[in-house]
């Protein structure tokens, strides 16, 4: 399958595209291989969290006992003296998940957090074509940006810049890109806003989307503002993930794809 790539003249010339963006997309996979290389800080409470403190265990209601709560009404929970006075006694409950100051009911443990998670080679594998693929396929590019209308008409799958547009600055490279991706303004550049709502005083301002990712060559050096620029070597799939980004290929980059065997 041939594509023609895109030009700052129009005239771009035909490239081969690699047979991994034909493969199956595997969205179940890629999700998957998507939690797996997740990184999420370990936290816990600590070992001693609602124990710190001297509680007896179960109350004791049995007549002419020292520190008995018979006769006052109270259940049998683990409780702390706040005062006393003789044989009369003021507690109030501890350490039990149902009492205030008490320890978590089922907290999370670091344990679990390192935990080494595993996937199946071939599944990796399998994940790996079906986010470079859902970069080629119209019908996932359009679920992932519902903003996009139906009038909106996609520009040929994948998109492949030559080299000359690498060569550009950031301004010529907006006036490019609106040319040949009219309808898409919205989607292709990072858009930063202020959160309606109460968020933004929750340490959450602003937020943005994501905007256009380029992929590159291993070797090509460039930046441009607005937009996301991945070497193919340092692409993951927390990049391309939920499936369907709107992705950019240098000529480079689809060369080396071409290069990397069906097997690896």
């Amino acid at each position: 399958m041939k594509t023609k790539t895109l030009t700052l003249t129009g005239q771009g010339k035909e490239v081969e595209v690699p047979k991994i963006f034909s493969s199956t997309v595997r969205e179940d996979l890629a999700q998957k291989f998507h939690e797996i290389n997740k990184e999420q800080a370990p936290y816990a409470p600590g070992e001693y969290s609602g124990m710190k403190y001297s509680a007896s265990g179960i109350a004791k209601h049995r007549r002419h006992l020292w520190k008995t709560q018979y006769g006052h009404g109270i259940s049998r929970i683990p409780r702390k003296i706040m005062w006393r006075r003789g044989t009369q006694f003021y507690w109030v409950g501890a350490t039990i998940n149902s009492a205030r100051g008490g320890r978590a009911a089922h907290p999370p443990r670091v344990e679990h957090f390192l935990a080494e998670k595993k996937m199946n080679k071939k599944e990796a594998e399998m994940a790996i074509k079906s986010a470079i693929a859902s970069t080629a396929q119209e019908k996932l590019i359009r679920k992932r940006y519902s903003s996009i209308s139906k009038e909106t008409k996609m520009p040929q799958l994948p998109i492949i810049v030559d080299e000359t547009v690498m060569k550009t600055n950031t301004k010529e490279l907006i006036k490019f890109l609106k040319e040949n991706l009219k309808g898409l303004e919205q989607v292709i550049f990072r858009n930063r806003a202020v959160r309606a709502g109460i968020g933004k005083r929750r340490g959450r301002k602003y937020k943005q989307n994501a905007g256009l990712l380029m992929i590159t060559g291993n070797e090509e050096e460039k930046k441009f503002s607005g937009i996301e620029i991945k070497k193919l070597q340092d692409l993951e799939i927390a990049d391309v993930f939920p499936l369907g980004r709107l992705t950019i290929y240098t000529e480079k980059a689809i060369k080396e794809l071409n290069e990397i065997k069906e097997n690896k």
